[in-house]
């Protein structure tokens, strides 16, 4: 007994041991016989093609048992690479014979089918187009091959789609199983072959007149749009039903056709147009003659950019959502996805567009009647509030111009990097600009006059307005993946462009969260120097007031209830703050009111009330009459202009309180005092 228990582990696992031999020797004996079934297929496919004896119905059955074959291989290696990961090498194995049965496979379907394309007309004639007759709705001259090909021939082309379509699911099986633990989704998504070889003969028919037009861009557009436009519809009726039989997942027939159409013209200009407008930008800059260069390039991406405004509709048509794929990756349904490989080529267009914006800016801001005439549209809900001048209108329409040239580039970091490189640059030029307007004013008057005060208030109704659009334009999707993307890739986006370090997750606000943040600062700065010069000039004049220390211990003038050297300080200060109300913006002007309230009560206070002035009660009324005008001022802007002037109004309280009552406040050594004295302190 105690033996047997010694020896029942150790048998145990040679009774495993054999269980798995034999397991493997059934599963390697199972997939040998289906490598020679397949490679038996495939040898009497290629046989069959070199021989060209026998029918083509035999043919396509051959090649559809190989490829039922092949499925029923997959499926066991799946399952062998799940349970038995240890298997690894048979699975190579096996994989490096299946490899060589598909790359003789793949080769004689696509033999196959583009034989099938060219006995039924495929591609259309496309000799007997005239530059009037691209832009035609339909092509009523050439019928389209698919929809009339009939009968036998139109099983054949059927049963070759599907066979291929098939052997594609099955390649994508393969590497999804291949690349398990990968970043698998990038590299199993595929143009549709079946629709690429649709594509690659028109392509070439049509290259032959791409040649003719290459200064003529435009019929190269028209062209490429209206073979996409009229041969979309039979992409969905015949051929979309195959490749949903062919369990061929995530691919539209209809988008992989648009797809490889704008691929090949992306790919032509790639090749062809570009590298001759660089040669002539080079050439430019090695001379410095300017030639029609820039205007060419331009001209060029303006029919790229009108190309995809037509293409959009015809892949919406069917409800697939342009922007993404399952992995998140941009279809290269645009024809600006040239600039996907060539950010280089990205930068010199940023250049061109830059140039040109700056060009048209400049006169209009050299334009003096563009800093006067206000800004009448419909830019903002409440344009009018910002009182802003017409040139920030004119300078916000150029750069919108700029971000609506980008909004079809195919990728977030491709969009943010052309506004960086244009959009920066015309807002760091128009804020240089307010601020040297301010600078001049202050340098020749120091805004001691009207029309220097003006000068200042539309420059800052100018950054107001402009930082109120980048506010309400940050709002909006379009920007503020930019800003993540900004957050996500801070040292391409960030630190290249901006020249600054800013913390990442302030770009969350937005793309234009810096620029925002300058005008801001602009503002903030050009209003406190607003308010300080008209509180200087109101300190100047009522200096002797606030000096004359004995008018407080004296009899009112007759006639007076204002202490007269006051009137001329209140006089001008209403008339400045007049001139400011007329020409600021209201949240501007709010901010200067208040500041000129809290800067007035501290003159009053420290000048009069903490200089050990003494009061006679005559003196007292007086100094009440004249606070009371000096609220005044202010209440047209607010009900109760008191509370503005906190040390003033509680220091006549004060001064009106009754001598036992206020002794009593300061009773009990209490740091601050009662009856409702909240700004003075017991000291």
């Amino acid at each position: 007994g105690e033996g047997l228990g010694e020896e029942l582990p150790s048998l145990a696992k040679e009774v495993a041991g054999v269980e798995a031999v034999r397991a493997y020797a059934e599963v390697a004996s199972k997939l040998d016989n289906l490598i020679g079934d397949i490679e038996d297929a495939v040898s009497s496919t290629m046989n069959k093609n070199l021989r060209k004896d026998s029918s083509a119905q035999n043919s396509e059955e051959t090649r559809m048992v190989a490829i039922k074959t092949l499925k029923v291989t997959e499926d066991l290696l799946t399952s062998v690479t799940k349970a038995r990961p240890q298997w690894a090498r048979l699975v190579s194995a096996v994989d490096h014979r299946v490899d060589r049965a598909l790359a003789i496979l793949r080769p004689l379907a696509i033999a196959d089918h583009r034989a099938l394309l060219t006995s039924f007309g495929w591609p259309p004639s496309l000799s007997n187009l005239t530059s009037s007759s691209l832009d035609a709705r339909k092509s009523s001259e050439v019928p389209n091959p698919l929809f009339t090909m009939h009968g036998d021939l139109k099983r054949r082309y059927c049963e070759n789609f599907f066979a291929l379509c098939r052997l594609q699911e099955l390649q994508r099986q393969r590497k999804s199983r291949q690349l398990e633990g990968h970043n698998r989704e990038v590299a199993l998504h595929q143009p549709l072959w079946a629709i690429e070889e649709l594509v690659i003969p028109v392509s070439v028919a049509c290259q032959r007149h791409f040649s003719k037009w290459i200064d003529k861009p435009e019929f190269i557009f028209a062209l490429v749009y209206k073979i996409t436009r009229d041969y979309v519809d039979s992409m969905d009726e015949l051929l979309q039903p195959l490749v949903d039989e062919a369990m061929l997942t995530g691919y539209s027939c209809k988008e992989e056709w648009i797809s490889a159409m704008v691929t090949s013209l992306s790919t032509y200009l790639a090749k062809e147009i570009f590298p001759i407008y660089i040669g002539q930008l080079e050439e430019e800059s090695v001379t410095g003659i300017r030639s029609q260069a820039r205007t060419s390039w331009l001209h060029l991406i303006d029919l790229m950019v009108s190309f995809d405004n037509r293409i959009k509709p015809l892949v919406e048509q069917s409800g697939i959502l342009l922007s993404l794929l399952e992995d998140g990756t941009p279809r290269k349904i645009s024809s600006l996805s040239v600039f996907c490989d060539r950010p280089d080529w990205l930068d010199m267009w940023a250049e061109i567009e830059l140039d040109d914006a700056m060009e048209k800016l400049k006169p209009e801001i050299d334009e003096e009647r563009n800093w006067t005439k206000k800004v009448h549209g419909a830019d903002l809900s409440n344009s009018d509030d910002y009182k802003s001048p017409a040139v920030s209108s004119i300078a916000f329409t150029c750069l919108s111009s700029l971000i609506e040239r980008c909004r079809l580039l195919p990728t977030v970091s491709l969009r943010s990097r052309f506004l960086r490189l244009t959009s920066t640059p015309v807002i760091k030029f128009f804020l240089d600009c307010l601020l040297l307007r301010c600078q001049e004013a202050e340098g020749l008057t120091a805004l001691t006059d009207d029309d220097a005060l003006i000068k200042v208030s539309n420059s800052v109704n100018a950054a107001h307005y402009s930082e109120s659009i980048l506010k309400e334009w940050c709002e909006d999707v379009f920007f503020l993946e930019m800003g993540l993307d900004q957050g996500e890739h801070p040292g391409e986006s960030v630190a290249e462009y901006s020249g600054s370090e800013v913390p990442i997750e302030e770009y969350g606000n937005g793309i234009f969260h810096e620029e925002i943040v300058k005008f801001e600062d602009f503002r903030t700065q050009w209003v406190e120097k607003i308010t300080m010069v008209i509180l200087r000039g109101f300190d100047a004049r009522c200096r002797d007031y606030i000096k004359n220390r004995r008018q407080w211990l004296e009899k009112s003038e007759e006639g007076w209830t204002v202490s007269q050297t006051l009137i001329g300080a209140l006089d001008y200060l209403q008339a400045k703050m007049a001139v400011i109300e007329e020409n600021l913006n209201r949240v501007d002007f709010a901010g200067i009111w208040r500041s000129l309230a809290a800067g007035v009560d501290k003159l009053i206070f420290n000048g009069i009330l903490m200089s050990n002035v003494k009061f006679h009660e005559e003196g007292v009324e007086r100094f009440g009459y004249d606070v009371e005008v000096v609220w005044g001022v202010f209440r047209a802007w607010c009900l109760r202009p008191e509370g503005f002037f906190p040390k003033v109004s509680e220091s006549l309280k004060l001064l009106k309180m009754e001598k036992d009552q206020l002794e009593d406040s300061l009773k009990g050594g209490q740091k601050r005092m009662e009856n409702g004295i909240r700004h003075l302190s017991v000291a």
